[in-house]
């Protein structure tokens, strides 16, 4: 077996990610973190450097959501890791595989007190308490052992981030490693679904006059068995937000990604049996507390604790949904489908239910949502125009074409996650779409967008601040205080940061902006205030 010199702790970390395929990370160099950049040119991985940590994380989400690899974020110790945690927990939230990496105390200097540089009390408790796992190497060995730990949680449980810290003195350290640690290894074969329960959800299925199939995030690796089940059933297809797409929007049993309006999530609550694919049925992807079905439910699931969590269950398949579709839908032999969708009138409803929600965010999100190419990945943060507008409105072909966080609800996550996207998939036009209140949270990145060469579109719709929380305030009885916020001439923004401006106050001024943004290429920014805009 031959050994060679790996150079350092952090040479032999990053050569063993890229042997897993990650050819990107994402982060800023410090002090205590070169150790993991010096090998990045030598190792062919592309280092993208955002303004700020938490949009490190969030770039590495929006990557991985498009490659299917996890994102890595690069941290130097205590204020770059604790920035980098509010990614970490949308992770978490949103079941996504990262990776942090982060330096730590040297070993003995744990809670040592005595004023180093970055000195935190507890930095691996704090990342702990946000991540799956959280782990501080003590060796080459155990550091190695950590990243193929995690690609394994990754292949075969729920991914969700973790954090490896690796002590200074280990970080730099010369070690000696061989080739064949540092190589990839197969996942351990993931169990098949039980036959019993496939048979016993198979005869539901055949038996039921109104079947829905509502799919979560858990779904999205399987897209191509859905529809196959689907179509077999004549099964209209509710999907929550993070499973967007995995169903083609425009296929004719395509509820949409509407889980979160009464009008579909109805339909699902109704059906004489719902299949629930990969989704733990949260109150944030419902807006209600419980979905409460009121026919036979049967759910798919890798995680056991997922199968009986917010819902009970008549038939719980403990499987990745790819084979358990799969195996549900030879169960069911051919036949014709034997249901009416319905999906015409649901999704009549559905319309009318956002027009009322609010129909100034309805109408520009159409004016979007038209304006926009049907191959774009459009990314967007916990803004009124994304989850009371676009979200329903534009339509999609494939799982992650809409990057979001629907369960963390943060802001400051739509433009970084639009220059992830853009890194891993420069094939396809990227967009965010952002209020303005929530593209303050991030707005140092649109450097990072020119400094990358990026071509990437930003349209900020601009609602005078923070418009829900301002009505929140009203309902509650509360004199309007902290959510009138000024703003800067965006356009102008835009241009200081090398990229180019435009406003758009109509329909027709948006399609125009829209157009010329995407031919033009490099930072654009398009100002769309909310007051004023016409059809």
């Amino acid at each position: 077996m031959e050994t060679r010199a790996a150079r350092t702790t952090g040479w032999a970390i990053i050569e063993t990610l890229r042997n897993y395929g990650v050819d990107t990370v994402f982060g800023i160099p410090g002090t205590h973190n070169l150790e993991f950049y010096r090998p990045l040119a030598a190792l062919g991985v592309h280092p993208v450097t955002t303004r700020h940590e938490q949009g490190a994380g969030y770039a590495a989400d929006g990557w991985s959501l498009q490659t299917g690899r996890p994102g890595v974020v690069i941290t130097t110790s205590g204020p770059g890791l604790l920035n980098a945690l509010s990614a970490a927990g949308t992770a978490y939230c949103e079941s996504r595989p990262m990776i942090l990496l982060a330096p730590g105390p040297a070993r003995g200097r744990e809670f040592a007190d005595v004023g180093t540089l970055h000195e935190t009390k507890d930095q691996l408790g704090a990342a702990s308490a946000i991540v799956e796992w959280g782990r501080r190497v003590q060796s080459v060995e155990e550091a190695v052992q950590a990243v193929h730990d995690a690609f394994e949680l990754f292949a075969t449980g729920r991914p969700r981030p973790v954090y490896i810290e690796v002590p200074l003195d280990l970080l730099e350290e010369e070690v000696e490693v061989s080739d064949e640690a540092l190589a990839p290894r197969t996942p351990s074969a993931p169990a098949a679904p039980d036959a019993g329960a496939i048979a016993e959800a198979a005869r539901l299925l055949a038996g039921a006059s109104d079947p829905v199939i509502l799919a979560g995030g858990g779904s999205r690796g399987a897209a191509r068995e859905l529809r196959a089940l689907a179509e077999r059933l004549g099964a209209p297809v509710v999907t929550t937000l993070n499973a967007k797409g995995v169903l083609d929007e425009r296929h004719p049993l395509s509820l949409g990604s509407n889980l979160r309006l009464a009008a579909a999530r109805n339909r699902a609550r109704d059906a004489d049996v719902l299949l629930v694919v990969g989704s733990k049925l949260g109150e944030a992807e419902l807006w209600v507390e419980r979905l409460e079905a009121r026919g036979h439910v049967i759910r798919i699931d890798l995680v056991d604790a997922q199968l009986t969590k917010n819902q009970p269950v008549e038939v719980g398949i403990l499987a990745d949904a790819a084979p358990a579709l799969a195996a549900v839908r030879e169960a069911l032999g051919d036949g014709v489908p034997r249901t009416t969708a319905r999906v015409t009138e649901t999704l009549e409803a559905v319309a009318a239910e956002c027009a009322e929600l609010s129909a100034v965010n309805t109408a520009i999100a159409r004016a979007i949502a038209d304006a926009l190419p049907a191959d774009a990945i459009v990314t967007s943060d916990s803004s009124q125009i994304a989850y009371w507008g676009l979200l329903n409105t534009l339509q999609v072909a494939k799982p992650n074409s809409t990057p979001y966080m629907a369960t963390y609800a943060t802001l400051g996550y739509g433009l970084p996650a639009a220059i992830g996207s853009r890194v891993a998939s420069p094939e396809r036009p990227v967009v965010a779409v952002v209020g303005d209140g929530a593209l303050m949270f991030s707005l140092q990145e649109l450097m990072t967008v020119v400094e990358q060469r990026l071509d990437l579109t930003v349209i900020v719709v601009d609602n005078g601040g923070y418009a829900e929380i301002k009505q929140n305030e009203v309902d509650a009885g509360i004199a309007p205080v902290g959510v009138d916020l000024a703003q800067p001439d965006w356009a102008a923004l835009a241009d200081a940061f090398g990229g180019t401006g435009r406003r758009a106050g109509s329909t027709g001024e948006l399609a125009e902006a829209v157009s010329a943004a995407l031919a033009a290429g490099g930072l654009q920014l398009i100002h769309l205030p909310q007051s004023g805009f016409s059809n």
